[in-house]
């Protein structure tokens, strides 16, 4: 039996839960989340407790019965309390700026970077004197907050010899030493 997937989910109170036919609709004071499921998994439901109920024990069904369970958690906990992530802009001269949804970043390449945010995203930039730029988006929709956040990574991906560019806040990059020495 899978640990993920026959763990119980606690539906906490001012969150709505529907399941109908192969759709699973939730609602909280954040926003509202959709997600298409296996008609062939199943729910049972016991006050404030969600359980899911995978019917044999075949490969599909015993992968699909986490997988479920994990993505119905994450939509509870997105529409009741959201996810945040920050991301750093490690090097000289990087800059970040936000007008409404758009985010202009200036990560040393010749030209600046506009990036249209979902409205679903919330954006905020941090510049502090002395402190590297920091990148702070805030959802309630866990996949598509992690697609923005790996977009915005993906423009200047760290690089190990001297650790610049874009990096998530606490994440540790892996440094390589450079050339050894001189040639005799």
């Amino acid at each position: 039996m899978s640990r993920v997937g026959k763990s119980p989910i606690t539906v906490p109170a001012g969150v709505e839960l529907s399941i109908e036919g192969s759709v699973v609709t939730v609602k909280g004071k954040l926003g509202t989340l959709t997600q298409s499921i296996n008609p062939e998994i199943t729910f049972e439901r016991e006050g404030d407790v969600l359980t899911v109920i995978r019917p044999t024990d075949n490969k599909l069904h015993r992968a699909q019965h986490g997988l479920y369970r994990a993505l119905i958690n994450n939509m509870i906990q997105g529409v009741s309390q959201g996810f945040q992530k920050k991301l750093e802009l490690v090097g000289v001269g990087y800059r970040a700026s936000h007008q409404g949804q758009n985010l202009e970043l200036s990560l040393g390449y010749s030209h600046i970077f506009v990036l249209q945010v979902p409205t679903e995203v919330g954006l905020n930039t941090v510049s502090e004197k002395g402190k590297n730029p920091i990148v702070e988006l805030a959802s309630y929709d866990k996949q598509l907050l992690g697609a923005v956040a790996a977009k915005i990574r993906s423009l200047r991906k760290p690089e190990p010899f001297k650790g610049k560019g874009v990096r998530y806040v606490g994440e540790i990059v892996r440094r390589k030493a450079g050339k050894s020495g001189a040639k005799k």
